[in-house]
């Protein structure tokens, strides 16, 4: 790949790019070996009309687990942490009642307990301690270690559990261990530092969101955390550069057939692609949305940061230029769906999923957003499914990946239907609680 090449496309087709999705703003860096070019486009709210720069911060939402579970690595690296030590060792009476669960299963995603809980603890700095206290009541969905579900929770616990090792407040051990070594010079912890810098507002409907952040005590899962697309790729060239981190790379748990990557490493979602790995994360804020992407094999790292509108053709255009894209999924024809294995009612703390099958034979999807998925504008979802490979469907509507159904409930059904996070069948007990 010649950088410079790309450079040139990006500067004459980021702009039209934009304005064709609807994206209000974004910026875009790309580095190959020691080159590096970024560009930016559009504005940084709607209201203000501000224009984005190179050096505009943007959200990065989950990709913020990346870092966090960097620190943890770091503590690894000095002996002050074992990954596969119990996080009771770091957290005394850590959700007693599931006491094996572990320091790698939480950067891995399979720790099992209910993963989307944003309760805001306050702007404090015990926020996190408060935060991980009320865990101890969170529901347990499966063993742990037995598959991947998506957790935020489970890395705000890694983010308490470099404050206990550390002994300073998490935003500070960002700064101290990530940001000024790496040369992060424009990375924001929280609005109050955002605002030092040319900072995007997120978009919802074409409008500035009226929040611009959410709870302090996500933080480590991605609540806050604002930086320019460069600052995103120096860190990720640090993952390059460092062979102690190379484990973070390494497969931890298979994924579902959701249309994600292959596998989960500690922290990193890993596509196996013919051409050679690829490793990266996706975030999402309110109104926000990024990705970062890096291939080893050809010394590439890719971040692209938007605040509103339809950002993932523009991110599909844009990575295809640099990087080998994953196979898109198509029905397939010749599947059939298992209608007795599949209908049903699946829930979780930010959802109600019922599948049903109409007269005509169809199956179809209904989803409801619950708690905070209803409060920061998720909007309901109704689907038809066609078969695609073996339990996984594919949604009819645009925009939607592949859902599969898991697990037994004792009568031949789906126990879990999987979109990144299990949802248990409602009325079914799963990990000591009956849902619904």
């Amino acid at each position: 790949m010649r950088v410079d090449e790309v450079g040139g496309r990006l500067r004459e087709r980021l702009p039209g790019l934009a304005e064709e999705h609807g994206v209000p703003g974004v910026a875009v860096a790309i580095s190959a070996g020691g080159e590096l070019v970024e560009e930016a486009a559009g504005v940084l709210s709607a209201a203000t009309g501000v224009e984005a720069t190179v050096d505009s911060v943007f959200q990065i939402g989950s990709i913020t687990k990346v870092l966090t579970a960097t620190l943890v690595m770091r503590l690894a690296g000095e002996g002050a942490i074992d990954p596969d030590a119990r996080v009771g060792a770091y957290l005394p009476g850590f959700r007693a009642g599931f006491p094996e669960v572990t320091v790698r299963q939480l950067m891995s995603h399979t720790a099992g307990f209910e993963g989307d809980v944003f309760t805001d603890t306050g702007k404090g700095d015990d926020c996190l301690a408060l935060y991980v206290d009320l865990l101890a009541d969170v529901p347990q969905l499966f063993e742990p270690g037995e598959m991947f579900s998506y957790n935020n929770a489970g890395y705000c616990v890694l983010g308490r559990i470099v404050e206990v090792v550390r002994g300073r407040p998490f935003d500070a051990c960002m700064r101290d261990d990530l940001f000024t070594p790496l040369g992060m010079t424009h990375a924001a912890n929280d609005p109050y530092e955002a605002i030092l810098h040319r900072a995007a507002v997120g978009h919802l409907g074409g409008r500035p969101s009226p929040v611009w952040a959410m709870a302090r005590s996500n933080a480590p899962a991605g609540s806050m955390l604002a930086m320019t697309a460069r600052d995103l790729v120096a860190f990720a060239r640090a993952h390059l550069a460092d062979p102690d981190l190379r484990a973070m790379r390494e497969p931890q748990v298979m994924l579902p057939d959701i249309g994600w990557g292959t596998a989960w490493g500690l922290g990193w979602e890993l596509y196996d692609l013919p051409g050679g790995l690829v490793f990266g994360h996706d975030g999402n804020t309110i109104g926000q949305s990024a990705i970062l992407r890096v291939d080893p094999t050809r010394d590439v790292v890719l971040a692209i940061l938007t605040n509103g509108g339809n950002p993932k053709p523009l991110m599909k255009e844009i990575s295809g230029w640099v990087l080998e894209p994953p196979e898109e999924p198509v029905p397939d024809p010749a599947a059939r769906v298992n209608v007795t294995r599949h209908v049903g009612t699946y829930v979780s703390d930010t959802s109600e999923t019922t599948v049903s099958q109409d007269d005509a034979g169809r199956v179809w999807l209904d989803r409801v957003p619950l708690g905070i998925a209803a409060e920061v504008g998720d909007e309901p979802l109704r689907t038809e499914l066609v078969a695609w490979r073996g339990d996984a469907l594919l949604p009819v509507a645009p925009g939607h990946g592949p859902v599969a159904f898991l697990g037994d409930d004792g009568e031949g059904r789906a126990l879990y239907l999987h979109t990144g996070r299990a949802d248990v069948r409602a009325g079914v007990r799963a990990g000591g609680r009956i849902q619904g």
